[in-house]
């Protein structure tokens, strides 16, 4: 395999110039193209944007960099829009970058409500009335407006929804929801970052058989003896569907991260076999969980799991 060049040119990186009006969306955005894997710079000022996209990659780097996305608005330093224009297009015909342009626009009334709700000072016009600043940086940003290539109204339009907007145009390539699938144990306390717990403790419990105690949920005698559950297979199969249900709803909203735990009493044996079970199901049908069996290499507690300090002890096991 031939080695690239030393002075090889990197692939054309996508710029996206993100403006609006204040209050109509510019910040949600930016937050989700940063969720979506774009390189988010708000607020940077434009006479510098040469020199960022002149900046060289890094040794070991990839030849293809991020999408960036610049965030501009009318408190950005010498704001002016139709120089914005001019500047813009000048460096996609010196540099052949594809410089896009995204408007966010509202109308006023929404704007007012919007700033009314929030108990926010409009940002030019801190000591009078909002409407007075709507409709100055309405006339400021006019030729901005008018020269995006994507304007979108959020007139009517949630954050949620807005989210989904931008997922929808810019997310090519984007990042899926992370979905990490864990098992625990409660008795050493509920998962803090779960979305979602399912107690597994109702199962047979392997600690009973003395030959499956030193065996954790990994091992196929383990699951066998668990599976013989009347009830596994019934409940198992419906948390599947539902999971099936929910996940793309959650990518669809825009979620980053979601993390279903299942517990059992000490996080070695139930827990772990359908933890396994459903990141695989996961797996079959197009997602990429992460597996996080939090507390099966935890040293057995007495009276816990077994081992040599609770293989006398059942009040509390797993």
């Amino acid at each position: 395999m031939t080695a690239p060049a030393a002075n090889a040119v990197a692939d054309p990186q996508r710029i996206l110039l993100v403006s609006g009006l204040s209050g109509a969306g510019k910040s949600t955005a930016l937050k989700t193209l940063e969720d979506i894997g774009w390189e988010v710079v708000d607020n940077f000022p434009l006479s510098l944007l040469e020199h960022l996209l002149d900046t060289p990659l890094g040794q070991g780097s990839s030849r293809r960099r991020r999408p960036l996305a610049i965030g501009i608005d009318s408190r950005t330093r010498d704001f002016d829009a139709r120089r914005i224009v001019e500047q813009i297009k000048a460096l996609a015909q010196d540099h052949e970058f594809p410089v896009e342009t995204l408007f966010f626009d509202c109308s006023g009334a929404e704007l007012l409500r919007r700033y009314s709700e929030t108990r926010r000072r409009h940002p030019l016009a801190p000591d009078r009335p909002a409407t007075d600043g709507i409709a100055a940086e309405r006339e400021l940003m006019a030729p901005l407006r008018r020269w995006a290539d994507h304007v979108i109204d959020t007139t009517e339009t949630p954050p949620n929804a807005l989210q989904q907007q931008i997922r929808q145009r810019f997310g090519a390539g984007a990042l899926e929801t992370t979905v990490t699938i864990m098992s625990f144990g409660f008795s050493r306390g509920l998962p803090r970052n779960a979305d979602s717990v399912f107690d597994m403790r109702f199962l047979k419990n392997p600690y009973w058989q003395d030959d499956l105690r030193p065996l954790t949920g990994l091992d196929h005698a383990v699951g066998q003896h668990i599976a013989e559950d009347p009830s596994y297979e019934p409940v198992v199969s419906r948390i599947e569907d539902l999971l099936l249900t929910l996940l793309p709803r959650y990518r669809a909203e825009g979620r980053s991260y979601v993390t279903i735990a299942f517990g059992c009493t000490g996080g070695r044996h139930r827990s772990v076999h359908v933890a396994e079970r459903v990141a695989g199901l996961l797996r079959e049908n197009g997602f990429s969980p992460t597996v996080d069996h939090r507390d099966l290499a935890s040293l057995p507690r007495d009276g816990v799991e077994g081992g040599p300090a609770g293989a006398g002890r059942r009040n509390r096991m797993d």
